[in-house]
């Protein structure tokens, strides 16, 4: 079965929204190093729409972020929405009960499944689905914005497994649950 990792970018205070926190070459890098860990790509309509408005081939974007547009772009995506219609940027949707259907990815051969986002997170949290949990601490505090896992109904125990630190003073640690 392959592992469903999570990656998220947080302030000290807890804000995961990304205009709050400062986009440099070694988070690209490291986002690069973490798809690269995946066969595909698992996103609410919300983070698909905004990855793909800023990563689709033809978006003008610094040179330093394309590496990370390039392997966003040709990953395989997996889009769980109720309100979208369609998708493309080689992307495909998933409806009907949200746990089935990933189980069902996650039984897929395969390096692994990565998702990212806030909403979809949650409920894959709540469903016991995520195998692997990465928060990249940001040294800022935003005062504002969207908080990790807000509704929870049980704590998550976790176990750290590996730990990177940036050169910005970021940290990226990574967990897995204790089951």
């Amino acid at each position: 079965m392959r592992p469903l990792r999570y990656s998220i970018n947080v302030t000290l205070d807890g804000c995961c929204d990304h205009r709050g926190i400062p986009a440099d070459e070694d988070m690209h890098r490291h986002a690069v190093e973490n798809l690269n860990r995946a066969d595909a790509l698992l996103f609410g309509r919300v983070t698909y729409e905004m990855m793909e408005s800023a990563f689709r081939p033809s978006t003008p974007r610094p040179e330093w972020t394309e590496p990370f547009a390039q392997t966003i772009s040709a990953a395989k995506k997996y889009v769980v929405s109720s309100t979208l219609e369609q998708v493309d940027w080689n992307a495909e949707l998933v409806r009907g009960d949200l746990g089935e259907a990933v189980q069902r990815l996650k039984r897929q051969p395969g390096k692994g499944l990565f998702v990212g986002g806030v909403r979809l997170p949650l409920a894959l949290t709540e469903l016991g689905l995520i195998d692997e949990y990465e928060f990249v601490v940001h040294p800022r505090i935003a005062g504002h914005g969207p908080t990790l896992f807000a509704g929870l109904t049980k704590p998550v125990d976790l176990k750290l497994v590996d730990r990177l630190e940036f050169s910005s003073g970021a940290v990226a640690m990574r967990y897995e649950p204790r089951r």
